[in-house]
C-alpha cells in the first residue's frame, strides 16, 4: 500500500496494489463528495481517491507534518 497527498488541491489517493503489478483502472465508483473508488479490469479494489483530505484525513495529515 502507497499513499500519496497532494497538499495544492488537497486530495490523497491510496494505492492497494504495487503500482508495477496493477493494471490501469477500468471503473471508478463515486462512493460520496469526497470518496472515489478505482477497480481493474477484474474488478479488483486497486486505489481510492479521498477529496479534502485535511477534513477527511486529519490524523494522516498530522502524521505526515511531524
Amino acid at each position: 500500500m502507497k499513499i500519496e497527498i497532494d497538499k495544492e488541491v488537497d486530495a490523497a489517493y491510496i494505492y492497494l496494489e504495487d503500482q508495477s503489478k496493477t493494471e490501469e483502472v477500468a471503473r471508478t465508483i463515486t462512493v460520496n463528495e469526497n470518496i472515489i473508488l478505482d477497480f481493474d479490469s477484474s474488478n479488483r479494489l486497486v486505489g481510492i481517491e479521498v477529496l479534502n483530505a485535511s477534513k477527511n484525513l486529519p490524523k494522516l495529515q498530522q502524521k505526515l507534518i511531524v
